[in-house]
């Protein structure tokens, strides 16, 4: 019989690395300045994202709808930059 899945595990795993946290944190931190709750289908872009060394100010976020920045994704162009 095979051995049961430690979901709790696998999560910390995964979600649990240091940075990861800070990140998450920063993101609901923006996501709580730029008045979005919970239900909205809109999501806090960071024009230079924050694995990028991009920060919350209101010059590196913006809301835009949820496709747009899944499309964007962990890409940054700026001063010639490609992803």
């Amino acid at each position: 019989m095979a051995k049961p899945r430690d979901y709790k595990k696998e999560y910390r795993d995964f979600h649990g690395k240091p940075q990861q946290i800070a990140n998450r944190g920063k993101r609901n931190a923006a996501r709580r300045k730029a008045g979005l709750k919970v239900g909205d289908p809109r999501e806090v872009d960071h024009k230079r994202p924050l694995s990028k060394g991009g920060g919350n100010g209101a010059s590196n976020t913006r809301v835009v709808s949820r496709s747009t920045n899944r499309k964007k994704g962990n890409s940054w162009r700026r001063f010639g930059n490609k992803k």
